[in-house]
Parts: C-alpha cells; structure tokens; sequence
C-alpha cells in the first residue's frame, strides 16, 4: 500500500504516515503547482470523507498538496480506509463532484512603517510607492491553503506577482502579534508574537486565534481572505497595539 498510486488513471498517492494516519498526496494533479481546481478538489474531500469514513475519521489535516487522514485504530486500519478511498475515488476526485470555497472574511490591516516595518523596504524592492505596494497586496483575493505553523497561522495565497518577496535572509527573533507579512508568493498574519522571517506590511488588530471561541479561528482552508486597508486611529479603536 506505501506509496501506492490509486487505479483509474485518477494520480494520487496515497501513504502509510503513521500507525494512524495516511496521507493523500495530490501533488500530481497539480504539475504547476497548488491553484484553484487543486483546492477545489481540497475542498471536496473536506465534505465527502468525513461522510466515507464517518466516526472512524478523528481529523483531516489539509495543506497545499496533500490531506493527512487520521484515523481511530480503534475502528479502522490502514487497509480498511484505503479500500474505501479506492472504492470512491471517482466520488472524491472527479471534477464534477467538486465543492466550491467557504466563506469570504475581511481583515483590517493599518499598513504603515510603524506597524509593519518592512513595508518602505518591500516598495523599494520592486519600485513602486507606498501606496501601490498597499493596493497591489490589499485588492487581491487570497485563498487560505493551509494553517500551520503557529495555531492560527494560515498561509494565503497567492500575492500579485509584482510584489513577490523572498523571505529574509536573517528571521527576526520577534515578530508583533497581528503582523500582516509576505514572503515569496504567499501572505499571512502572525496570530501571535512569535520568531518569523516573512517581510511585514502592516498590523491587523483582530484576534485570530481564541481557544474560548466556538469556533477557535474565523476562517478553515478554502475560506477567502481579503485585506481592508484602515487608519491609524481605526486600528487603535478596534485593539490594535503599537
């Protein structure tokens, strides 16, 4: 089974991960890389193997190219939630059986140089103002392809290609909660103050991350997230800290 590509032409790989767990590797139906149609077919096994593998399914953890499927050993083994992948895979990988995203989420995000200290820097780099550098990165629609690294921390993509930035060179010890940063073609907020080596545009003053809400973060993979540029005075009256 390790490693095994699924029948039926459908080119997916699917992994032994751990004594519970197996991983979908979706890499190739993506040969350009993660996209659109690869998160539509994210968002459809989202829906569809929690209704498969019912109280045997403890969690689904998706990322860019891959959902890691953790499983009670308890109820199931590798080999029983492999057969039942392989029996639907023309239900989980078809196009035509594919979801459409969730929900679009605004965040506020004050972009100045004293809530985002690369934001000068970032602007020289590809010769553009201030201003076009805040529109460029606040105007695109950015899709939430994975959450990792910190509780929270959701990787969006993708940046308009004209303010692509690769990551520092030297990560910064400490990096303010709320802080709104790029690094290649990516954009995310530091849900909270933590190492990072991403370039940083601004502060966002909404939580995003509350072990007492229901639910714990206000977007899931798949959402969509838009950037709301706001004033200094805004930023202070909605929590933000400088």
């Amino acid at each position: 089974m390790h490693g095994q590509m699924l029948s039926s032409g459908i080119p997916v790989r699917l992994r032994i991960h751990s004594e519970q767990a197996l991983l979908l590797d979706l890499t190739a139906l993506a040969p350009q890389g993660p996209g659109p149609e690869l998160m539509q077919v994210m968002q459809n096994l989202r829906i569809q193997l929690p209704l498969l593998l019912g109280a045997a399914l403890l969690e689904l953890v998706p990322s860019y190219t891959s959902v890691l499927v953790i499983f009670d050993v308890l109820k199931t083994d590798h080999t029983e939630i492999w057969q039942k992948i392989v029996s639907a895979q023309a239900m989980l990988f078809r196009p035509e059986r594919q979801a459409s995203s969730n929900k679009v989420i605004e965040l506020p995000c004050y972009y100045s140089a004293e809530s985002g200290p690369d934001l000068e820097a970032v602007a020289a780099l590809h010769q553009l103002s201030i201003n076009e550098l805040i529109q460029l990165h606040s105007s695109q629609a950015y899709q939430v392809y994975a959450i990792g690294f910190a509780p929270g921390f959701a990787y969006l993509g993708f940046t308009d290609p004209r303010i692509n930035t690769p990551r520092l060179a030297n990560p910064r010890p400490a990096v303010a909660a709320g802080s709104v940063a790029i690094a290649d073609r990516q954009t995310a907020v530091y849900p909270a103050a933590s190492p990072g080596g991403w370039h940083l545009l601004g502060n966002c003053p909404i939580p995003l991350f509350d072990l007492t809400a229901v639910p714990m973060l206000p977007f899931a993979v798949g959402d969509t997230v838009r950037f709301v540029p706001i004033e200094r005075a805004e930023f202070l009256r909605l929590g933000g800290q400088l």
